[in-house]
């Protein structure tokens, strides 16, 4: 799907404001309300607006610890990475996981009730034939910069 510059701007717009009324985005964009909403509604029948929702702080809900973790897996092939990876998809607890290169196989943040229920966590995986070799742990103490919306690059907007 071709985008022009008013679907890119609609959704740059959206990124930052999902709850913005049709006339401000029609006005923000300098169409008519009409022909703005059937670019929405086309973005999203194509699968390029997956969605809307709100952005709710954890804390606000539960206290949770936050800890970054290394992972190395033992053997390095196709049965390994799936078990790994399904054992990622299984627990809760893991709220973002990357698998990258670099002398390290994943990279992951678990929020856990408490370090103690990361040990935990993390110790089951160890006894439970999960394939990790060695594991990194970063107990985060402070949040310097969280990205909130997906923003465009520059020139694209």
């Amino acid at each position: 799907m071709k985008l022009d510059r008013y679907d890119l701007k609609i959704l740059e717009i959206l990124s930052r404001d999902g709850r913005i009324t049709k006339s401000k985005l029609a006005e923000a964009i300098n169409l008519s309300v009409s022909p703005c909403w059937e670019r929405v509604r086309r973005l999203e029948k194509a699968g390029i607006i997956e969605g809307y929702s709100a952005r709710i702080t954890p804390e606000a809900l539960v206290r949770r610890t936050p800890v970054w973790v290394q992972i190395e897996l033992k053997q390095h092939n196709a049965a390994s990475f799936a078990r790994f990876e399904a054992l990622v998809h299984a627990t809760p607890e893991v709220t973002e996981c990357v698998a990258v290169g670099g002398g390290v196989d994943y990279l992951m943040k678990v929020e856990a009730d408490s370090v103690d229920a990361y040990q935990r966590l993390i110790d089951a995986w160890l006894t439970s034939e999960t394939g990790i070799e060695r594991y990194f742990t970063y107990i985060v103490t402070k949040s310097v910069k969280q990205k909130r919306a997906h923003t465009l690059p520059d020139g694209l907007a």
